[in-house]
């Protein structure tokens, strides 16, 4: 079977959690079990009583996993992810389901299409929310800045850093460009170390509001898993008018 697992954390699917379980050692293992419950998501059958069934069309492989799910009577933590041909239904769920965290979206298969090994013959498609967040440092120059390190203010006032952007386009660099200045002394990251794919060797003033798109994915604490897209300043907006840290890729409104 191809599976998705994860874990129960506060109402909401966790992928840290599922992390912290697979890195278990023996004695800690049954507590993190009985705190953070996992769920078996299969939504592929590959084999079946030693047989493979790769050159199979994944419209009759997903049949067989039907019956294998309804002939075993398999529930919790056993699931069999929910799949449909209408587009309206794959629509509701990318607008609806997403709503709980840790949900990105939906994957579109072809019905005939047969498994390739090393290949990847499915389309994931994300939901995107359009939120704030404060830019914090860059990486490149001030006069050519490369990506955005973002940051939140958490309820003690301490800015926080949430995610990083992509590499922005020639244009939108340009427009940041010409807010950025150095940082001056006190800036809330001073002397703060990011992993080596985020760098922080030029950091800025912490007033800058960027207005971002996020996918659905956000760790424990409020941190953004995979990288923002930078859409344009908030020259309108000041640091305080940003989401807290936590709240993740809260929609924008106005």
């Amino acid at each position: 079977m191809i599976v998705c697992s994860s874990t129960f954390e506060a109402e909401a699917l966790s992928f840290e959690g599922l992390q912290r379980r697979a890195a278990a050692r023996a004695r800690t293992a049954p507590a993190l079990v009985a705190r953070l419950p996992a769920l078996y998501v299969a939504f592929d059958v590959l084999q079946q009583g030693g047989v493979e069934l790769l050159t199979l069309p994944y419209g009759e492989r997903r049949r067989r996993l039907e019956v294998l799910f309804a002939a075993h009577a398999l529930t919790s933590p056993w699931t069999l992810c929910p799949m449909t041909t209408d587009h309206a239904t794959a629509t509701q769920w990318l607008e609806t389901w997403t709503e709980v965290a840790g949900i990105e979206g939906v994957l579109a298969k072809p019905m005939g299409g047969r498994y390739l090994q090393g290949h990847r013959g499915w389309t994931k498609i994300k939901r995107r929310d359009t939120t704030e967040a404060v830019i914090g440092a860059i990486t490149g120059t001030l006069t050519r800045p490369k990506l955005l390190v973002l940051g939140r203010h958490d309820h003690d006032g301490r800015l926080r850093a949430v995610g990083r952007t992509v590499t922005l386009h020639p244009e939108q660099a340009r427009q940041v460009a010409e807010h950025l200045a150095p940082a001056g002394s006190g800036h809330p990251w001073e002397g703060v170390r990011f992993a080596a794919a985020w760098g922080s060797r030029d950091t800025l003033d912490a007033t800058l509001v960027a207005e971002i798109s996020a996918d659905r994915a956000v760790d424990r604490g409020g941190v953004f898993r995979h990288p923002l897209r930078f859409k344009r300043l908030r020259a309108n907006m000041g640091a305080a008018d940003v989401p807290r840290f936590g709240a993740g890729p809260t929609p924008m409104i106005g």
